[in-house]
């Protein structure tokens, strides 16, 4: 459901920003503007970037096999990565070398009526992107604010598009503040310098999306609350005397790995402690569903009796 939804957001913007690049270009060309020719470059780039982001999650849903026993979730971290190099070479750094071109040799002003239709009806159409992956983007955020929700996010089908969206949002609003500058003093560099604007603006948001998913792909652990309530659950069971910190580790937005080290009360038989470890790997089943492996190394107090249990089965 979660990966359904996902692609719903991929798809929507996809679609948005391959009609508003269209528009845009053809705005630049008919107008010659530096800024909306940055903007048409930003929402090609965005489109790709979409078709990128698709692959990896299909590519994620991939079955375990003999190469890959934990699965290809990691996938859609590592096309993640390529999303952001190419946000940051092609989209940000085309627009500062337009930019730059263009304050070195400005155009003329002419007819600014294109430009202000084609950036209002873009302005509608990443509007909707925009609310269509923020609603998606909420259904994760639960009570930490918006910038830490967003950097806790392991899903980038929704944090990368939704990060582009609002890029995309504010770089046309700066692009239509430059035209109506540009025209109202006269003045072509307004244009130049707004292409340098939203050229920076997406390499800020490239080296942010890079710095998130890289932590994700070398191996993101659980949040310290997540951790603190493993602890509580596994404390809770009568069985078990003492355990170390979890290790836990995601390798998709809902895919987890977590290993326990638990020591449990020597009177215990063998049997009884493989009942407890079963007992223990249902409740954390049924709390956290993330943690679709769950290996809890298992020995009496005085270290006589030991095992390893089985890891759980995906549902």
């Amino acid at each position: 459901m979660a990966g359904s939804s996902s692609k719903i957001v991929v798809y929507g913007a996809i679609g948005a920003n391959v009609a508003i690049a269209i528009s845009k270009f053809v705005a630049a060309y008919f107008t010659g503007s530096a800024a909306m020719m940055s903007e048409g470059i930003h929402s090609l780039v965005d489109s790709g970037n979409g078709g990128l982001i698709l692959f990896g999650l299909n590519r994620s849903e991939r079955p375990a096999d003999a190469r890959h026993p934990f699965g290809h979730s990691k996938d859609l971290y590592f096309w993640t990565v390529i999303v952001a190099v190419m946000i940051f070479a092609v989209g940000g750094g085309m627009s500062l070398y337009k930019g730059y071109q263009y304050l070195q040799h400005p155009a003329p002003l002419t007819d600014p009526t294109w430009n202000y239709w084609v950036l209002g009806l873009a302005m509608l159409f990443e509007g909707t992107a925009c609310a269509l992956a923020y609603r998606e983007f909420r259904k994760t955020q639960g009570a930490a604010g918006f910038w830490q929700a967003l950097r806790d996010s392991r899903d980038p089908a929704v944090f990368a598009i939704l990060l582009e969206d609002m890029a995309a949002l504010v770089g046309l609003v700066i692009a239509l503040a430059s035209v109506f500058l540009g025209h109202y003093f006269n003045n072509p560099y307004f244009d130049g310098a707004a292409s340098m604007a939203i050229g920076a603006l997406l390499v800020g948001m490239s080296v942010f999306m890079l710095r998130e998913a890289r932590g994700l792909l070398v191996g993101e652990g659980a949040s310290p609350e997540v951790l603190r309530g493993l602890e509580a659950l596994a404390s809770q069971d009568a069985a078990v005397t003492k355990l170390r910190a979890p290790l836990t580790m995601y390798l998709g937005p809902a895919d987890a790995i977590l290993a326990l080290d638990i020591a449990f009360h020597d009177h215990l038989t063998a049997v009884e402690i493989e009942q407890a470890v079963e007992r223990l790997q249902t409740a954390i089943k049924g709390k956290y569903p993330e943690f679709r492996r769950v290996f809890i190394e298992a020995s009496s107090l005085n270290g006589q009796q030991r095992q390893k249990a089985s890891p759980l089965t995906p549902s």
